[in-house]
C-alpha cells in the first residue's frame, strides 16, 4: 500500500498544476476576448461613422458648427443651371473648398470581348474659393484628361489600396496641370463602381 500511496501522491501535484493552468487560460480568455471585441467594435464604429454623433456630443463640436453657420450668414450665389455645385467647406477645415465634378462613365481597357466599365464621381479640394472660376473655365479639359487616362486603365490597375492611391495621384497631377495657376489639394472619391 505504501507503493500505491506514493503513486497517488506523485499524481496529485501533476493534476493540480495542469488544472491550474487551464483555469488561468479560461480566466485569460474570459477577459481578453470581450476586451478585444469591445475595442474592435469601438474602432469599427469610429471608422464607419457611427460614433460621430457621440464624439461630437463629447467634444462639443456641434455647438462650434452652429456658431460658424450663424456667423457665416448671407446667401451664396446659386450655381448656373446644369453646372456642378461647389460643396461647402468641411467643419474644422479652414480655407478648404470642394468642387464636385460631373459623373464619369468609361469602359476600361480589357482584353477579349468582355467589357468592364468604371463609373466614378469625384470631388476636388481647392486651395481657395477663387479657384472655382478657374476650374469651371477649364472643366472640359479636366474631364477630357480624366477620360483619356481612365480608358487606358486595366481592371488590375484598380485593385487594392495601392491601386486607389496611384489612381488618386494620377488624377491629381492631371487636374493640377489643367487648372494651373490655381491649385487642387486633393482628389476625393465620392463614388466608384467597376462593373
Amino acid at each position: 500500500m505504501s507503493q500505491d500511496e506514493d503513486f497517488e501522491g506523485d499524481a496529485e501535484p501533476e493534476f493540480e498544476g495542469g488544472g491550474g493552468g487551464g483555469g488561468k487560460k479560461k480566466l485569460l480568455l474570459m477577459i481578453v476576448i470581450p476586451l478585444v471585441l469591445v475595442i474592435g467594435g469601438a474602432v469599427a464604429a469610429y471608422f464607419s461613422g457611427l460614433a460621430d454623433p457621440l464624439i461630437a456630443m463629447i467634444t462639443g463640436e456641434k455647438a462650434e458648427e452652429q456658431a460658424a453657420a450663424e456667423g457665416g450668414g448671407g446667401g451664396a450665389a446659386a450655381p448656373a443651371e446644369g453646372a456642378p455645385a461647389a460643396a461647402p467647406a468641411a467643419p474644422g477645415a479652414t480655407g478648404a473648398v470642394f468642387y464636385d465634378l460631373p459623373e464619369m462613365l468609361v469602359n476600361l481597357n480589357t482584353p477579349g470581348r468582355k467589357r468592364n466599365f468604371l463609373k466614378m464621381r469625384v470631388s476636388l479640394e481647392l486651395s481657395a474659393e477663387t479657384d472655382i472660376n478657374r476650374v469651371e473655365t477649364v472643366l472640359p479639359r479636366i474631364v477630357d484628361n480624366f477620360q483619356v487616362y481612365l480608358r487606358e486603365l486595366r481592371l488590375e490597375d484598380l485593385q487594392g489600396a495601392a491601386g486607389m492611391y496611384r489612381l488618386r495621384e494620377e488624377l491629381l497631377s492631371r487636374v493640377n496641370a489643367a487648372v494651373r495657376p490655381a491649385q487642387v489639394k486633393d482628389v476625393l472619391f465620392k463614388e466608384m463602381i467597376v462593373q
